[in-house]
């Protein structure tokens, strides 16, 4: 019996774990097998359909006499059909095609096939939009059908029904309504409504057709040949008109055409003979009124082609400028790229529209424990209610009257305690609210995907000018903020957090609202592999220097260069501003588009840019006051003329995050930081240390910082997005901002000639670094030399960026903060 319970219990262990590791597979294992076959099955249906129809368009004469059959006659053994389907095929193609939609039908194996796909999980297409598509497109061909059937003789007597039941109840409905007439007017009417669906160009060729423009040119050309004969009849003696009879001779003339630009171009006569001889008049009749009113010329000048055609262009320029409507019609920026496509929503991940899962007995138990955990230290509450979110769940309680803030704050870790949380948050009173909010993290949180995010009405209804969607706040509501009013954002927290995933997110989200012409953007990346993805785009969407050979901005001596021709984009954008008399970029490209503002006076659209820059801090620690002035100097004066800022880094120290950049940079987003001082360092205020990671945020800006969880946007899908658009319509060549003006104190070691160097720099260099203070007599008592000698060392070290300019009696600023990016420096330089 020992034994026996011995080899029971033995058993009973081995089955555990493997029951428990096995235990998901064959769940999610037969759901896909179950989705592939279901796919497979649509598949061979829809390919069996259209084989029976085929075959019945050819064979379902002989099998005309069954289809008549009913019941157990048609399905008994002894009847046999020619179509390749048998029996069942030719009841399925006779019910479809004559009694349904004629042979419109065929859109219903298609739609099978794209349902088959779909579950197999070759391609990724919503299934509704292709069903509303083939359905509409399944009605109104059978209509179509069934008209053209109509119109071409024999085809009522086929024993195929083209527009089938549907199709011929439809037209004999609409013909005893609205007639023939009608009927083919509707049908038209539906035909341009498709092109234009598909094509929106159509509108502007729809439009210009009913202008009457050319009866219109035709009436005035002929009442200027009506005036100009009776004048050429009276001023032209015998040669000119022996002149005129050789220019207007069939064999010798060409018809004479100008194309949109006012070139001129050479046509047969064949072509438009009418018209070549109302031109030839129009260029006889101009020479010969000029002869009139110069009397100056003789009479070769009358048939000189050069005067007569640049005469014919300037009349046809003046009148085209005034019935184009070119003054009255506004600017449109994307006309330059008018066939470029924005980037489509199945280029990203559908992400499980779920919502947040929503565990009852876990929020109960929550509660509980809440309630348990006040009352322990005396506090009662009056009531409690959850609000659950992607990842955390808010618990908002109502203390009783008399009992303190404070002291529910102070509970913070036994609440963590009690709940076995990660780490909870106490927002203390909730603004706008008289609760107290308690943020617990679910214990299986959901991923918010970027498809979600682009695909709400939020997104695609929003009128921002550039609008960034973040991700979802605590209500499940999707988070979006205007980077024009921001006007520039400040990103921070540790590594692996999100920082770069939120950065992908904001540049997607402008990627699909806005146009080419609209936006660029300049990317500073010193990891040089954050960015690298967006270099496909680079003619659509980025801006650099025009002698920098990437796209992407990594190394740390041109950003300066990068961050001053910004700055001078700016001073140049301010005076063009002031000359067009506004106050923004705004209220100048609606002047600009309203054609107030001429593009012969030196004006031209604005687009907005965007200043992105992954690793702030190691800009810092390498050059200093050099990256944080010019940086500065955007955010305190740009917003204006619509260049915004958005940098991130991974060290929220205040030797990075100083006061001058925070002053300047009111948006700010915290991820997840290791410790309260990093927080406050970020948001003025402690918060972002109990964050929970992978994406969980806060957003400040004016007023309490909003917990969001940032849209998760992967790799792949940027690099998809960003193919995607590379293979769109593009300008020639990149955006090239302006070259920016040298500085004459130094800010590089480029612009050193390292021959003139001491022999001592180096050494000097590292002293002056490592001390972080530099004089000319420190130097002479370290070193031992003479003044002279000392202050061309020190000229020489403002001159390579290594310390600032002299501001008086104060010791000069150095401006490298460690010995590495010294070396690098030194190394640049080549010295020793």
């Amino acid at each position: 019996m020992a034994t026996t319970k011995t080899d029971k219990t033995k058993k009973s262990r081995k089955a555990v774990p493997t029951k428990g590791k096995k235990g998901r597979e064959p769940e999610i294992s037969k759901w896909r097998v179950a989705r592939v076959l279901t796919g497979m099955a649509l598949l061979f249906i829809s390919i069996y359909m259209i084989a029976t129809f085929i075959s019945y368009i050819y064979t379902g004469a002989e099998d005309y006499n069954l289809c008549q059959l009913e019941g157990a006659d048609f399905w008994s053994n002894e009847v046999k059909a020619s179509n390749v389907g048998n029996k069942l095929g030719l009841w399925v193609s006779y019910h479809c095609i004559n009694d349904g939609f004629g042979l419109a039908s065929f859109c219903i194996p298609v739609f099978l096939t794209l349902c088959g796909l779909r579950l197999i999980g070759s391609y990724r297409f919503k299934l509704l939009k292709h069903f509303v598509k083939m359905g509409l497109l399944m009605i109104w061909l059978s209509v179509v059908l069934s008209v053209l059937s109509k119109l071409i003789p024999g085809i009522e007597d086929s024993h195929v029904r083209f527009g089938g039941a549907h199709g011929d109840t439809v037209h004999a409905l609409l013909n005893n309504m609205v007639g023939e007439i009608g009927v083919y007017g509707i049908i038209a009417l539906s035909i341009v409504c498709v092109v234009v669906y598909f094509s929106v160009q159509t509108v502007d060729k729809i439009t210009e057709f009913f202008r009457f423009r050319q009866i219109q040119k035709l009436r005035e050309m002929g009442e200027r040949l009506k005036e100009r004969v009776k004048h050429g009849s009276k001023g032209s003696d015998g040669e000119d008109n022996d002149d005129t009879r050789e220019f207007a001779d069939p064999e010798k003339s060409k018809t004479l055409t100008f194309d949109a630009e006012g070139k001129l171009i050479e046509v047969e006569e064949e072509q438009h003979n009418d018209v070549a001889e109302q031109l030839d008049k129009v260029v006889q009749m101009n020479a010969v009124e000029d002869d009139d009113v110069s009397n100056d010329k003789d009479s070769e000048s009358e048939t000189d082609p050069d005067f007569t055609i640049e005469d014919i262009k300037q009349t046809e320029e003046g009148e085209g400028n005034i019935d184009r409507g070119d003054i009255n019609t506004p600017y449109d920026p994307k006309l330059e790229l008018e066939h470029y496509k924005y980037p489509t929503l199945d280029l990203l991940e559908q992400g499980k529209d779920e919502g947040p899962s929503i565990d009852m007995a876990e929020q109960n138990a929550n509660k509980e424990r809440i309630i348990q955990v006040l009352r322990s230290f005396g506090v009662e509450i009056s009531t409690i209610r959850a609000t659950i979110g992607p990842t955390i769940t808010l618990y908002e309680i109502t203390p009783s009257e008399g009992t303190r803030i404070s002291k529910i704050r102070n509970l913070e870790d036994d609440i963590a305690l009690s709940l076995a949380a990660k780490g909870i948050r106490i927002i203390a009173p909730i603004p706008g609210k008289g609760t107290i909010g308690i943020e617990v993290p679910n214990n299986k949180p959901s991923i918010v995907s970027m498809e979600s995010i682009l695909n709400s009405k939020t997104y695609q209804e929003s009128k921002m000018e550039l609008p960034c969607a973040i991700g979802k706040t605590i209500t499940n509501e999707v988070f979006m903020v205007d980077l024009a009013k921001a006007p520039h954002m400040l990103v921070a927290g540790a590594t692996g957090m999100g920082k770069s995933v939120g950065l992908n997110a904001i540049i997607t989200s402008l990627l699909y609202k806005k146009h080419p012409a609209e936006l660029k953007m300049v990317m500073v990346d010193p990891k040089k592999v954050e960015f690298s993805v967006y270099a496909p785009i680079a003619n659509q969407f980025l801006a650099k220097l025009e002698d920098e050979e990437e796209a992407i901005i990594t190394d740390n001596q041109r950003v300066i260069k990068t961050l001053n021709a910004l700055c001078k984009l700016m001073d140049d954008r301010y005076m063009t501003l002031k000359s067009a008399r506004v106050r923004n970029i705004k209220e100048y490209n609606e002047k600009f588009k309203a054609r107030q503002l001429s593009p012969l006076e030196g004006y031209e659209y604005m687009p907005y840019y965007v200043v992105v820059i992954d690793e702030f801090g190691d800009l810092i620690m390498t050059a200093g006051k050099e990256i944080e002035l010019p940086i500065c100097r955007i955010a305190q004066l740009a917003r204006a003329v619509g260049i915004h800022m958005i940098i991130a880094t991974q060290r929220p120290t205040t030797r990075i995050i100083t006061g001058t950049i925070k002053a300047n940079f009111p948006a700010r987003i915290a991820f997840k930081v290791a410790a309260m001082m990093d927080s406050r360092i970020i948001l003025d205020r402690p918060g972002a240390q109990q964050l929970i990671g992978r994406g969980d945020m806060l957003y400040l800006q004016s007023a309490d910082p909003v917990r969001v969880q940032c849209a998760f946007v992967d790799t792949p899908e940027v690099e998809r997005i960003c193919q995607f658009i590379s293979e769109q319509q593009k300008f020639p060549e990149m955006t090239y901002l302006p070259e920016p003006p040298m500085d004459e104190n130094g800010g590089g070691g480029g612009e050193v000639d390292t021959k003139t160097l001491d022999p001592m720099f180096g050494d000097v260099a590292r002293m002056v670094v490592s001390k972080q203070a530099g004089s000319t007599s420190n130097i002479q008592r370290q070193f031992s030399i003479g003044y002279n000698r000392a202050g061309k060392l020190m000229d020489q070290l403002e001159r390579t960026g290594v310390v600032g300019p002299q501001i008086g009696s104060k010791p000069r600023e150095v401006l490298i903060q460690d010995l590495m990016s010294l070396e690098t420096l030194l190394q640049n330089l080549g010295v020793n």
